[in-house]
This record gives structure tokens, C-alpha cells and sequence, in this order.
């Protein structure tokens, strides 16, 4: 789960139009397919309570503010990367019963019901709730939705993609990760998007290691975008992570010169959101769901990986 830092507020707007212009100046009309399009937020539920017994993050007690994303990275010790194991490793265990649980005629909400109380029964905190004043335990983006969508009352339907987006707080540590799911029936290129976001996310992981510039990560993302005819959309990053939930380095996911470089013991995510058609997205009335200014669908996976001195481990893997 990521959220913009100011970072990318800095003079990437401009960048921003100005890439979307050449981009789509040079493509034909996208073939965009056929989903059901998500316009108004549907209605949500009272915040979920957490039993007293479990450990919480400083922002359950006071709200805080967003990270720049800015400073330098924390080289994790041999101690915090075994913890950092553990939270991702549940997150990724927990992301898996929730793809499961998530079929046609599901909410978004009950999807949310199932995590919070997954969560809860490991003993770990559901990172996204309060954080920036987040009123729920996990993301749920459908079909045009980018990311940060709020469960609600809305069930899923036949043909929907929804990315899923788990982060928990666990002895200490959040693990952060992601997936999309296949709602019973989606066309082609619904499928075509979401294989392509996987595999991007998969090939941007392997340009990671110790010594790697980390500007690397949105080249290699950037490139693979445009060589299958699909739009990176800019304006969301990765982000590092460990006893915080979001810090230094920011991982932006486009052709960048950012200055850094990878080093064992960084523990970072990469969740690139990639698109059917245009990259520019706007905020709902929620303050929180991204949608796609076109309406097309968007695909994201996620995983939190750790640069070691061989190369790089990816820590979000169930056992």
C-alpha cells in the first residue's frame, strides 16, 4: 500500500503532462475492453475495533502526517531483517486467503472483514487502519480504480479485476504486498493487463541488488510499460519500509535520474500501477480513491524486497 509523498509533487506534474502528451501522442486510440466502471464511493462501515491486547502503531493513538520519503534509507540489522521476514511473510499468507475469499457477489467490505479479523487472530496490527486516517484495514481497488480504494458496500461482479493491498504490523515491523484477483469471467484484455503488471513487477525485481542505482527500478518499468502498449501511472510509488510504514528511499516506478543506490539491508517495496490507457488519474469524493481519468482499468502487484550482498530476496512470499 502506497501513498505520495511529497517528493513526487516537486516538479512531476509537469513531467507527468508532458510524458502522458508524447505518450499517447504516439498511440492510437487504447482498445480499453469492457468492465464495470466504479464513479461514486459506495457506502462504508464503521471502524473495526482492535482488542487491546494488540500491539499498535504510534498513528492508532495520534494521526499523522505523510512521509516525505526523503533522508536516508535504514540499513536494517540482522535482528530487524528476521522481523521483517515475519510481518511480510504473514502479510503474504493473509494476501492469500483474501484473493480466495474474494468472488462475485463479495463486497469489498467483507473482504475487509475477513482481513481485519486474519490479521487480528496472528496477533499483528492492520497497518492501513488510521494511518493518515485510513478508515479501513486494506485496500480494495476494482477495474478503474488505481489504488487507495476504500471497501464499502459494493459486491464484486462477473468480469471485475481488484487488487487487493494487505500491509500488516507485526512484532514491530509492517509487510507490505499486493495482488490482483480475477473475478469469473474477464475479457482479454483485463487479462492481458493484469499477467503484463505481473510480469512487470517481476522483471523490476530483478534489476535489484547491492550496488544498483534505484532508478534502475522505474527505467526497467518504463521500458516494459511501453513495450507492451500499457501507461505507467507515476503519480504512486514504492516506498522503504520497516518499523515505519512508509520512509526513505522513494521508489518511483518511471524513466528517472533520481539519485541512490541500493544497499544490503534496504528494505523496500515495488508496486507498480499500470494502465490500459491514460496515466493521469483523480481523487473521489473520499479523499482517498484514485480512479483513472478515462475510465480504463488499471492493474497493480506489490512486494517488499530486501537488497542483501548477493542480490535481492523478496520477503512477501507465503510459507
Amino acid at each position: 500500500m502506497q501513498f505520495s509523498s511529497t517528493l513526487l509533487k516537486q516538479g512531476l506534474q509537469t513531467w507527468r503532462t508532458n510524458w502522458c502528451r508524447m505518450f499517447f501522442g504516439r498511440r492510437k486510440t487504447p482498445d480499453l475492453g469492457a468492465c464495470n466502471i466504479i464513479t461514486e464511493v459506495g457506502n462504508v462501515s464503521p471502524e473495526r475495533a482492535v482488542p487491546e491486547h494488540i500491539v499498535k502503531p504510534p498513528y492508532y493513538y495520534v494521526r499523522n502526517s505523510p512521509s516525505t520519503g526523503e533522508g536516508q534509507p535504514e540499513i536494517k540489522t540482522r535482528e530487524q531483517i528476521t522481523g521483517m521476514r515475519e510481518s511480510c511473510r504473514l502479510a503474504a499468507t493473509i494476501l492469500n486467503s483474501a484473493c480466495s475469499f474474494a468472488k462475485a457477489g463479495v463486497t469489498t467490505d467483507e473482504i475487509d472483514g475477513f482481513v481485519h479479523e486474519e490479521t487480528i487472530k496472528a496477533n499483528a496490527y492492520p497497518s492501513p487502519l488510521r494511518y493518515l486516517g485510513f478508515p479501513k484495514s486494506v485496500c480494495t481497488s476494482v477495474n478503474n480504480v488505481a489504488c487507495h480504494g476504500i471497501p464499502d458496500d459494493r459486491k464484486l461482479l462477473d468480469g471485475d479485476i481488484v487488487n487487493i493491498d494487505i500491509t500488516v504490523f507485526f512484532n514491530g515491523y509492517h509487510g507490505d504486498c499486493s495482488r490482483m484477483v480475477l473475478v469469473s469471467n474477464v475479457d482479454e484484455r483485463g487479462k492481458y493487463l493484469v499477467e503484463c503488471t505481473e510480469q512487470c513487477l517481476a522483471e523490476a525485481i530483478l534489476c535489484c541488488g547491492p550496488g544498483q542505482p534505484i532508478c534502475v527500478i522505474g527505467k526497467s518499468i518504463d521500458k516494459y510499460a511501453k513495450r507492451k502498449k500499457l501507461s505507467v501511472m507515476p503519480a504512486f510509488a514504492g516506498h522503504g519500509i520497516g518499523s515505519y510504514f512508509h520512509g526513505p528511499p522513494n521508489i518511483l516506478h518511471f524513466d528517472n535520474d533520481f539519485p541512490g543506490v541500493m544497499i544490503p539491508g534496504m528494505t523496500f517495496t515495488i508496486e507498480p500501477v499500470l494502465s490500459l490507457g491514460t496515466c493521469e488519474a483523480e481523487i473521489l469524493e473520499d479523499a482517498w480513491t484514485a480512479v483513472s481519468t478515462d475510465n480504463a482499468r488499471s492493474a497493480q502487484f506489490e512486494h517488499t524486497v530486501l537488497i542483501t550482498n548477493e542480490g535481492c530476496e523478496v520477503l512477501t512470499l507465503a510459507s
